[in-house]
């Protein structure tokens, strides 16, 4: 590749990150097709069937397979007849854009779904900025490529516990909560933040999480903040350097001369 840096124009080879069209197969099934980095797909095909709906607990998942295709991948899963039961129900056909999470929904009925309400959790407005100063530690092929989005649970410290990567916000997000899944971690305390904004799915997905607290390095939607209000999530935005904004629940930060409210 040629690149202009500088006013000075040179050849050099530079790192791309990998798109990879990934279906994801139930029982047999082909119900959606994502594209995604591939990597760490069984915690992709874990949080992608939870954060949907499809899987109500981790057991409901008897077994992941990734196999290359000529086309892609396929995370063949094999679930419980009370999944497939739902997958019935609400077949859904993901177009894999990387950018969208609602692609090839097929009624309005299907994007708001229930969401349970979540339980208060406090915050330090210096923990959060904390933790997206050390998230870039976490970002090795972001480092590489500058191509791709991180979703890292966060202790009440600021400390990055776990963290993800892909090319698509929504999968780095589903690939998180899979693996806190898989680990057994207890999402009533700490929060979740991510590089990206924080859209309509990203608040929904925290929710079917059990996080109660999402900090985003840019602006949410007007969708996410009436999604966040209504099941009690707090929302921050624009977190860079010591700054940030609350769109619901302010009081739960822990601020200069006030204690959070719990």
């Amino acid at each position: 590749m040629v690149a202009r840096r500088g006013g000075q124009v040179h050849a050099q080879d530079d790192w791309l990150a990998e798109e990879v069209p990934v279906a994801l197969v139930f029982n047999g099934i082909s119900h959606a097709v994502m594209l995604a980095s591939p990597a760490d797909l069984e915690d992709f095909a874990l949080g992608f069937a939870f954060t949907e709906g499809f899987l109500r607990h981790p057991g409901e998942l008897y077994g992941v397979e990734a196999l290359a295709v000529p086309d892609g991948l396929e995370l063949r899963l094999e679930v419980s007849s009370a999944c497939a039961w739902r997958l019935r129900e609400r077949r859904r056909t993901l177009a894999g854009r990387t950018g969208c999470g609602l692609c090839g929904t097929d009624s309005l009925g299907q994007v708001r779904q229930p969401l349970p309400r979540l339980q208060p959790t406090a915050v330090d407005p210096s923990a959060v900025a904390r933790a997206q100063r050390r998230l870039r530690a976490h970002q090795a092929l972001q480092q590489l490529t500058g191509a791709t989005h991180a979703a890292a649970w966060c202790s009440p410290q600021g400390q990055v516990l776990l963290a993800r990567e892909d090319v698509g916000r929504h999968n780095a997000l589903d690939k998180l909560t899979g693996a806190l899944l898989r680990q057994g971690v207890d999402t009533a305390g700490g929060f979740i933040a991510i590089t990206s904004r924080a859209s309509f799915e990203m608040v929904q997905k925290c929710a079917r999480a059990g996080v109660s607290a999402l900090a985003a390095v840019s602006a949410p939607t007007a969708l996410a903040v009436e999604t966040a209000r209504g099941c009690g999530l707090l929302l921050m935005g624009f977190v860079r350097g010591d700054d940030l904004v609350a769109y619901t629940f302010d009081e739960r930060l822990a601020l200069p001369g006030r204690a959070p409210a719990a």
